[in-house]
């Protein structure tokens, strides 16, 4: 037996006076109405009505549950209207995990100016570079790199990940230039170790024939890109870096672009999430603003 269901039904009697009106008012035919009743007092040992062909009345019992039920019905349809309510509200928190990089250079602007618009918006923001699991860790919208996420998620491209290959002038004047790709066996370069897994990324570079992985001379490697372009920058060596973490430091002259007829566009960056229907207000603003801002950003647009 539902017993809140029984509960309302009950009270639904009570108050419209009859099993016919109440059955009509729930849209049930008024035997469903009646066998209900009759499990309630079933599994209270008591008689609830009166019950004659021409009227219908409470007996002690029966006013007694109606007294004490009332109140708690009355707070479940008001923690339940809360709730609906809540669901059209931009007043709440939003989660969201990111890879560190993307996070800290493309999606912290994203927020800033979501919050200018929903000022009531709360975020919890979670980066790392390794891809959360959103139904476990209750995350609304995740962002990640690489190749599109399983099919349980939906998954929006945001963009191309383009590689660019890059140095800084002082790195250049003590070490020289390359102008093949040949020349970058030669040179000193940096890495990436995928944070998950440990393994050390080759370089993919664009040739006639398709792109080419291939494992450079690495002086340097780190666990994060955002590190290796610091490293890059200091004039370590030459790397390859995502271009929408080192675009605005290629245009300030903080690093020198080599080589570009070798950059690739081989990955892509998404926007990702569990379900569309029964999403908060704020959740599915949030992930139209940011598709539209991050596609801006990365050139999707």
């Amino acid at each position: 037996m539902d017993k809140s269901r029984v509960i309302s039904l009950f009270i639904g009697v009570v108050r419209a006076g009859s099993f016919s009106q109440a059955a009509v008012a729930e849209g049930l035919a008024a035997q469903s109405v009646s066998k209900a009743i009759r499990q309630l007092e079933d599994y209270l040992g008591v008689r609830l009505f009166h019950r004659t062909t021409r009227s219908l009345s409470l007996t002690d019992e029966g006013q007694r549950l109606y007294e004490l039920a009332c109140p708690g019905l009355r707070l479940l349809d008001e923690a339940l209207e809360e709730v609906r309510n809540r669901g059209d509200d931009v007043d709440g928190l939003i989660r969201i995990a990111a890879p560190t990089s993307f996070g800290t250079h493309l999606l912290a602007p994203i927020l800033c100016t979501f919050q200018e618009r929903y000022p009531r918006a709360r975020f919890d923001l979670v980066l790392a570079d390794q891809f959360t699991d959103l139904v476990a860790a209750r995350i609304d919208v995740g962002f990640r790199a690489g190749s599109p996420p399983d099919r349980n998620l939906i998954a929006r491209r945001l963009g191309d990940v383009v590689l660019k290959i890059c140095a800084a002038p002082a790195y250049l004047e003590k070490y020289g230039t390359p102008t093949r790709r040949e020349d970058l066996l030669q040179h000193r370069c940096t890495g990436y170790r995928q944070a998950n897994t440990g393994r050390l990324m080759p370089w993919e570079l664009q040739g006639g024939d398709g792109t080419l992985c291939v494992d450079m001379p690495c002086v340097a490697t780190f666990n994060t890109i955002e590190s290796e372009a610091v490293a890059v920058m200091r004039g370590v060596g030459i790397g390859q870096l995502a271009a929408y973490l080192i675009d605005d430091d290629l245009a300030a002259g903080r690093l020198v672009h080599l080589l570009p007829e070798l950059d690739t566009r081989n990955a892509g960056i998404y926007m990702c999430y569990a379900q569309r229907t029964r999403m908060p207000s704020r959740v599915r603003l949030f992930i139209d603003h940011a598709f539209e801002a991050a596609r801006r950003q990365l050139g999707g647009l």
